[in-house]
């Protein structure tokens, strides 16, 4: 079995519900369960955004399970979490655009599902609840780094369903004793995070174009800055999260990132070194909903899960684009 510093002695004994298992981040944290032989792995998923392929290693394990559900119902909810000690919730409708073309969609999947999944948690007598929430939530607050304690309006319908995410978990942590923790990710970027499809994020597009020596897209003039965060550094976060033994961390919420910020543009120059592509970029017009400049202060992670993110972006960026190598056969 593989050793850990993220959780204390083995998980064979412990049962574990991912939703959203099949998407980007879930199934990365599906991948370290399995990986350290976690003893019941049941995964929730609607494959409405995600991929089952991302699954197939661990489709036939004994300990997996997967469901095909969707969390805007309540008794799939209800089966999912029967059974179960801890659940680590990423399943939602990502991306700032779609959310403005579609806030209803948005809304009912991140929104109403969330509550769907804290009602049959609470129900199952879970014992612990960690969820995907977003920096989106910051707004329009201008102050850098970003701490929990200061947000301001949101910019977005999905920034407005990751906030009430917080909302809706601080009240139920207060109300019924639960045990819930939010994890504010910036900006995760990594292997199994596809490059298809009209709401792709910015890495996986600029490694495709990179790779096809094709010219990318840059809303805007490039300069935002992001604290891009790789996946493995929030796999860490979620493990920490649901087995932290301090009593001071649960009812909160955390930045999951680096600490470290860079433009869209540096973002592409490294991409373009890694792949030898001379291909510039085109820009066009800022999109709706965007946050100009992202940079989290993570020391309250730091302090409370004990948090050390182990991956920078240029190492990250150096892994991911062997997994889209090995995928894409580039």
């Amino acid at each position: 079995m593989y050793s850990s510093p993220f959780h204390p002695g083995s998980l064979r004994d412990t049962s574990f519900l991912v939703t959203g298992g099949s998407g980007f981040i879930g199934s990365n944290i599906v991948h370290y369960l399995v990986r350290h032989q976690a003893g019941k792995i049941r995964i929730l998923d609607n494959l409405l955004t995600s991929s089952i392929a991302n699954l197939e290693p661990y489709l036939n394990l004994p300990n997996v399970e997967f469901i095909e559900g969707d969390i805007r119902d309540l008794d799939t909810c209800h089966k999912a979490c029967k059974g179960i000690d801890l659940v680590t919730h990423q399943a939602a409708l990502g991306s700032v655009p779609r959310s403005v073309r579609d806030p209803l969609a948005t809304h009912a999947i991140n929104a109403t599902g969330f509550l769907n999944m804290l009602i049959a948690a609470r129900d199952a007598g879970v014992k612990r609840f960690v969820y995907a929430s977003s920096s989106s939530v910051y707004g329009d607050h201008p102050v850098l780094p970003k701490r929990e304690d200061e947000t301001g309006n949101p910019l977005s319908p999905y920034a407005v369903s990751k906030k009430t995410n917080e909302l809706y978990a601080r009240v139920f942590a207060e109300t019924y004793g639960m045990q819930i923790m939010g994890l504010r990710y910036f900006n995760v970027f990594g292997p199994n995070q596809s490059p298809d499809g009209p709401y792709a994020a910015v890495i996986p597009l600029f490694m495709k174009a990179a790779l096809d020596k094709t010219a990318p897209n840059i809303d805007g003039d490039g300069e935002q800055t992001r604290d891009f965060t790789f996946v493995e550094n929030a796999v860490q976060a979620n493990i920490r999260a649901l087995f932290t033994p301090d009593p001071e961390a649960n009812n909160r919420v955390y930045n999951v990132a680096i600490g470290e910020r860079i433009t869209v543009n540096e973002l592409y120059d490294i991409i373009a070194e890694l792949t030898g592509s001379e291909v510039r970029p085109t820009y066009r017009e800022r999109r709706a909903g965007d946050i100009r400049d992202s940079l989290a202060d993570i020391s309250l992670a730091k302090k409370h899960l004990g948090y050390q993110p182990t991956v920078r972006i240029r190492e990250g960026l150096q892994q991911t684009l062997a997994w889209f190598r090995q995928t894409v056969g580039q």
